[in-house]
């Protein structure tokens, strides 16, 4: 298929050089998707942009982008549909966390790490939808976390928790409302997985919860980005409304 045939995708929150994020841009540009990364980075976005044309020969935008900001959103999608094509893929991967117990999340924290995974996600899936519902195609995938169902983890408390619980049902509600047009929403809920985030952790906790975890050890940034991929793809069409958890049989514990 020409690369023109394949729709444009933003990647939100695909910054970090060892990032879930990251690895879904690189893993969708493999698949032929023009690709934009989105992120508070706009140096890091724009040299992970150019890596990833130059490697796998498709168009690839870095932009910064605020995804708590209506105008930053507008902004980011407006440019890249004019210089990629419509949006026809949307992950919603940016998220922040904070390990503080309940007790001491003060409001401001409780906003910053609920802002940007919930009205982050809200603002990018109502910016984004207007291209495919004009086209009666799409594809989002948000990106919650094994903290939704479990009620909290290594990197964040219950801020966390809620908020990831949030976009799991936001996801379920904007599935049931545009899968006739085309459209389907799908999430995918990570566990423990090996990116730059884990260097910010006691190494003895990490190895706490890897030894609870049935398939022994933490999960790849690739392996998540596979999953979001496929579900991206033109295979995953009956696929809406669903989550698909990755995390080696943590939630079975």
């Amino acid at each position: 298929m020409d690369v023109t045939e394949i729709p444009t995708a933003i990647v939100t929150g695909a910054t970090t050089a060892r990032g879930i994020g990251r690895a879904i841009a690189v893993r969708l540009a493999e698949n032929g998707h023009p690709v934009a990364l989105l992120g508070r980075n706009p140096a890091a976005a724009h040299d992970y942009a150019t890596k990833i044309a130059d490697k796998y020969g498709v168009p690839a935008l870095g932009l910064h982008c605020d995804v708590t900001d209506p105008a930053s959103v507008d902004e980011a999608v407006r440019e890249t549909s004019a210089r990629l094509g419509p949006i026809g893929v949307l992950v919603n991967n940016a998220g922040t966390t904070d390990p503080s117990r309940f007790l001491d999340i003060g409001g401001a924290t409780w906003g910053s790490v609920v802002d940007v995974s919930v009205v982050g996600t809200f603002n990018m899936m109502r910016r984004a939808l207007p291209d495919m519902l004009s086209r009666n195609s799409g594809r989002i995938v948000n990106i919650t976390s094994v903290s939704a169902q479990n009620g909290g983890g290594v990197f964040g408390g219950a801020h966390y928790a809620a908020a990831k619980s949030s976009v799991a049902g936001l996801t379920r509600a904007v599935s049931r409302e545009f899968a006739h047009a085309g459209v389907t929403v799908n999430a995918v809920a990570p566990g423990l997985i090996d990116t730059d985030i884990r260097g910010e952790v006691d190494p003895a906790l990490i190895a706490e919860v890897v030894s609870g975890i049935p398939v022994g050890r933490m999960g790849t940034a690739e392996e998540v980005a596979a999953a979001v991929a496929f579900l991206c793809g033109s295979e995953a069409g009956y696929i809406t409304g669903a989550t698909i958890d990755i995390n080696g049989g943590l939630y079975l514990r």
